[in-house]
């Protein structure tokens, strides 16, 4: 009884990638961990402190994002959420659509999926106006 592995899709592709998937694996679990402060620290902060959920509503949001502190850490979240979930999928898409047409326009909708998502999420945290009547 032999085992046989499968050859990569190709070896060029192999060769060619393997920095950008060293630095994807390396991002994986840099934003992961940095992640996981990022987000107890906003669930503690939002649920825990001061009376809980009761008191979120846009009076506090605007208090919040009102200062440059609480715009990076929200920003951070996002960018760092939406990059580490994007490169989760790219690896479950790279990994599972055999054909590579199929895997191009998935990776397509990935990529534009995740652009629109950052740049509308930054364009609410910068330009969020407290003032809207």
């Amino acid at each position: 009884m032999s085992l046989e592995i499968a050859n990569p899709r190709s070896a060029k592709a192999a060769r060619s990638s393997s920095n950008f998937e060293r630095y994807s694996w390396i991002f994986m679990r840099v934003s992961g961990l940095v992640l996981v402060f990022l987000v107890l620290g906003h669930l503690f902060i939002m649920n825990i402190l001061d009376g809980g959920v009761q008191r979120i509503n846009f009076a506090f949001v605007a208090g919040r994002w009102s200062s440059p502190f609480w715009q990076t850490w929200d920003l951070l979240q996002l960018w760092l959420a939406m990059l580490h979930g994007a490169n989760g999928m790219r690896t479950v898409i790279s990994d599972y659509a055999e054909k590579p047409p199929t895997r191009f326009w998935l990776l397509t909708l990935l990529a534009i999926a995740t652009v629109f998502t950052l740049v509308l999420g930054t364009l609410v945290i910068f330009t969020f106006d407290p003032n809207i009547a």
